[in-house]
């Protein structure tokens, strides 16, 4: 289901070197989940790097234009990277720290957690910033070649919070870079 979006991000990372874009099974489910966000409602990313997520989100609430997607970007150069190809209107691209928009952002129905600000930092404002119902997705969980031990005990110690928040419902998925998907009660 790779949309042209989904091509021109992943051709705008690869002329970037940017190699931390979101993994195209990650991309599918993604996709998957923003087809079933709620009649007008949100969904906010938590790291646009090249704009491959934000691509596979916005694939798969296309032609649909009732839904609004933020995604946030805290540094200005990735920013600008995944601005330089047209979006649909209803997406509002934001370059910032995540911690300090996650307040004033209001309540999503969608979350994708892919940065550090919002996943191995300031977790609880990302899960307060879900609806009641609102799915929160959270990539890289599973340790791949080169990490170090402590990006390790980071993404076990997000991995846990999520398995064992009283607000979620999760499950962990064995699937493609390692998730938790969640369900807010």
């Amino acid at each position: 289901m790779e949309t042209d979006l989904v091509t021109a991000a992943v051709a705008r990372a690869e002329e970037a070197s940017f190699a931390y874009s979101c993994d195209p099974g990650v991309g599918r489910l993604l996709a998957a989940l923003a087809a079933a966000v709620p009649e007008g409602g949100r969904v906010l990313e938590l790291g646009t790097g090249a704009g491959v997520g934000l691509a596979w989100l916005v694939s798969g609430l296309l032609p649909r234009t009732d839904v609004t997607v933020t995604s946030v970007e805290r540094d200005p150069d990735r920013a600008a990277l995944a601005a330089r190809d047209g979006w649909p209107p209803f997406v509002d691209l934001r370059t910032g720290d995540a911690l300090d928009l996650l307040g004033r952002l209001g309540a999503f129905d969608l979350i994708f957690a892919d940065a550090t600000g919002g996943k191995h930092v300031g977790l609880d404002r990302t899960i307060a910033a879900l609806r009641p119902r609102g799915i929160l997705l959270v990539d890289d969980l599973a340790p791949a070649p080169g990490w170090d031990d402590d990006l390790i005990r980071k993404q076990r110690a997000v991995r846990d919070a999520l398995l064992a928040h009283e607000r979620l419902v999760a499950v962990e998925l064995d699937h493609a870079s390692g998730l938790v998907l969640a369900t807010a009660r």
